[in-house]
């Protein structure tokens, strides 16, 4: 186990450190300026579709979802672990100041989710019976013909397979597990295997299931969360000025609290902004587009709309109330991390140690379990959903079964494994999914920018 993770943490540093920030930031960069700031330009359009058409009973739609739904379950995926245990590594690691990073990918991540869900909803196909077929191998396909595309394709189905279906399961039942056993004393298999029995019931039920469940919970647990969230800001109010403070001042001086020279402490930083970043919001991974591709809509412009509504949602909404509580709590003042890390705190229980300083041990502990239980539930339906999409392109609906079987067995083994090894892994993929994504994104810019130029006419 050691040595496994010894390896994967050495090819993670070369792919978190170098090539995903550049590809990152590249893409989102370069869709910005070609879209002329969509994210800015269409937000406030962007909320209006969301919120002036709510509603958490959508109905069932044959082969896809409503936009809501289709938007809940893009949120479903990237409202998990990483706002809160990745949220807590990033800080933990990088600094306060990595959250500012995260902040300018999630700003440009905006643009780039635009991209996708453009792209899924172009180049989708929809089937007789109504299924909807959709997501980056269909635009991989059209952006490269021939055995490229079909290379870059099945390269991006395998690891999306293995990062979100298997490993990512992983790691979405081993943060319930170590956050429920801490609260509840419950052992953490036993929690694997309730996980992995209301996680078959969704599987069974198929994509209709999925989004009537995710259309409910969705709102239910980001409501509750911002909702204690506030209760602690409002009592930590005093330094609330210098948790802003210091997630901007460490951004560009992280060595004054991580430690290291200032070189290798900003890249530390950067480096987690980006691989946290990515973990949580999910733009330019591509996997939130096989959602997005079932939206029901008479134009993709409106779907790419809405779906840069999930990434500030997730990150500037949902992920910020993390920083805040936890900076607030354990860094600004004499909190016991103002001097940077210490023994005793971990990714895994940072959330848990702020929320008690404010609740006390029994209420945080378990309010934190309980919020962590519903995010990273409803992000291990979704990413099931969405390796379901590419196991049925690489194999047909033949393998749905044994890989829904696959996927249960991972969802329970996450409870048992070691949680450094889980989360690496689930990296490594997440890193690689990125590389033929965003080749593709680069290669289709041109249907984008027509969808946004079409607008004005």
């Amino acid at each position: 186990m050691n040595n496994l993770l010894n390896i994967v943490k050495t090819i993670n540093a070369y792919l978190s450190d170098y090539i995903l920030i550049v590809l990152l930031i590249g893409i989102g960069v370069f869709y910005t300026i070609r879209t002329r700031f969509v994210q800015v330009r269409c937000f406030g359009a962007g909320m209006k579709e969301v919120f002036g058409k709510f509603s958490m009973n959508g109905g069932k739609h044959q082969g896809g979802m409503s936009s809501f739904q289709a938007l809940a379950t893009a949120i479903a995926a990237q409202v998990g672990t990483g706002n809160i245990v990745g949220a807590c590594g990033a800080i933990l690691i990088g600094g306060p100041g990595a959250i500012f990073w995260m902040w300018i990918i999630a700003f440009f991540g905006m643009a780039t989710i635009y991209a996708e869900a453009v792209l899924a909803q172009q180049t989708r196909i929809v089937q007789e019976d109504g299924t909807v077929l959709g997501g980056p191998v269909y635009y991989i396909r059209t952006a490269f013909k021939g055995k490229l595309g079909k290379f870059l394709a099945g390269f991006f189905s395998v690891a999306i397979i293995l990062a979100l279906g298997f490993m990512g399961a992983m790691v979405q039942s081993n943060s319930i597990a170590e956050t429920g056993s801490t609260a509840f004393g419950i052992p953490t298999w036993v929690i694997g295997l309730i996980i992995a029995a209301l996680s078959a019931l969704v599987f069974i039920g198929g994509t209709q299931r999925l989004a009537s469940v995710t259309e409910k919970l969705v709102p239910v647990m980001a409501v509750l969360y911002l909702i204690s969230g506030l209760i602690v800001i409002i009592c930590r109010i005093q330094y609330v000025p210098e948790t802003f403070g210091m997630i901007f001042k460490y951004a560009f001086q992280p060595n004054a609290i991580i430690g290291g020279g200032l070189g290798y402490a900003l890249k530390t930083a950067i480096s987690q902004g980006a691989k946290r970043g990515l973990f949580s919001n999910e733009a330019g991974m591509g996997s939130t587009p096989h959602a997005h591709a079932m939206a029901k809509v008479d134009d993709p412009h409106k779907q790419g709309i809405v779906a840069m509504i999930g990434v500030f949602i997730d990150t500037f909404v949902v992920l910020t109330m993390t920083a805040l509580v936890v900076i607030s709590t354990l860094y600004a003042g004499d909190g016991p991390l103002a001097a940077g890390a210490a023994d005793g705190y971990t990714k895994a229980n940072m959330a848990q140690l702020a929320f008690s300083s404010i609740f006390g041990n029994t209420l945080g502990n378990a309010f934190v379990a309980i919020c962590l239980l519903f995010f990273a539930y409803s992000t291990i339906l979704s990413w099931n959903l969405f390796g379901k999409i590419n196991v049925t392109y690489l194999f047909g609906k033949k393998a749905v079964i044994p890989y829904s079987i696959i996927a249960i067995v991972f969802i329970f083994l996450g409870s048992c494994v070691s949680n450094d090894l889980a989360w690496e892994l689930t990296d490594m993929f997440n890193n690689i999914m990125v590389i033929p994504n965003v080749i593709a994104l680069f290669a289709l810019s041109k249907i984008v920018v027509a969808c946004v130029k079409k607008q004005k006419k």
